[in-house]
């Protein structure tokens, strides 16, 4: 993925993601003057916690901003930004062409993508399931019709993927999110390889309801970001070839070693020629620093490190 190469010098001596450490180098946010009025996002079901826990944090700090967060899936952002009905448009994708064209024939410029954190889409199983991993081939093999990731064959039970005695003939319980989702289409592109999931998969409308689902399923397994972790699941290796599978830890995540490693993102609504509102300003100066990237980590994402946030800062001009 480009650009995680910088944030592997925040983990190269080798701290999972339950160890992350912020970047010392993020500046430390401060209160300004002149704040107020409404903030609203609407977008990723993903990033909605997230964007939740970043408003309380911006509440502590200017308590009279009314802020308003939606995640209906990343579909619905850049229609919302487009007709300016949010502030802020957070997608665990990036927009199509598609979408930039519709908003730059509205604004006469296209939107503005931030770089917001670091995540890992895991593949999940309840917890009682002794699989250690899987490769990207046989992730396909499972979830698409169309396997054209080169799995040979249709994989339908669990003994196709080493597991043997009651589990041996034990089929597949399918969880996925629905098309609207960014995470549906990011797993589309790169687990299945832009192939078709099969007609089997429970859609979910949100990622928690996927791990709920696998939780309670013994059969499970599904797809959803890191964040979503509960004692119920059980985040599997993963890899691209056979003997080299990885935990979807930081480490791993930002190595590029971990194959389903993704930035999300945050797109506004900026002129080119002018500067943002300064309650958009300052919530996006708050989410590119020490604080708000600690609450990053705290909701189980990955943090920028300094180079990657100043960057972000400086398209913003925030810097």
């Amino acid at each position: 993925m480009t650009g995680l190469a910088a944030a592997a010098l925040m983990f190269s001596a080798g701290a999972g993601a339950e160890r992350v450490q912020v970047d010392a180098n993020l500046p430390v946010y401060s209160e300004v003057s002149g704040v107020s009025g409404s903030l609203s996002s609407m977008g990723s079901d993903t990033l909605n916690n997230l964007m939740t826990l970043w408003a309380e944090e911006f509440n502590s700090f200017y308590p009279n901003v009314n802020i308003q967060i939606q995640g209906a899936g990343s579909s619905t952002a850049p229609t919302a930004l487009t007709e300016g009905t949010a502030n802020f448009g957070p997608m665990s994708r990036a927009m199509r062409d598609s979408e930039i064209a519709a908003f730059e024939a509205a604004h006469g410029y296209p939107p503005t993508l931030v770089r917001v954190a670091i995540d890992t889409l895991a593949v999940f199983v309840n917890r009682d399931n002794p699989i250690e991993g899987l490769t990207l081939e046989q992730v396909d093999a499972i979830f698409s019709s169309t396997r054209r990731c080169g799995g040979p064959q249709d994989i339908t039970r669990w003994g196709q993927v080493g597991l043997g005695g009651a589990w041996q003939n034990r089929d597949f319980t399918l969880y996925s999110r629905n098309a609207v989702s960014g995470t549906y289409g990011y797993f589309r592109q790169h687990a299945l390889c832009d192939g078709d999931f099969k007609n089997s998969i429970n859609e979910q409308p949100g990622s928690a309801s996927v791990v709920q689902g696998v939780s309670e399923s013994i059969n499970g397994i599904g797809y959803s970001g890191m964040g979503y972790a509960t004692s119920g699941v059980r985040a599997i290796k993963l890899g691209r070839e056979e003997g080299r599978l990885f935990e979807p830890n930081a480490e791993n995540a930002v190595s590029g070693d971990y194959p389903l490693a993704r930035f999300l993102y945050l797109y506004v609504n900026k002129h080119p020629e002018r500067d943002l509102a300064p309650r958009e300003k300052e919530f996006l100066r708050l989410v590119l620093s020490q604080q708000g990237q600690e609450v990053t980590v705290r909701d189980g994402f990955l943090p920028l490190p300094e180079s990657l946030a100043k960057q972000e800062r400086q398209r913003l001009g925030i810097e």
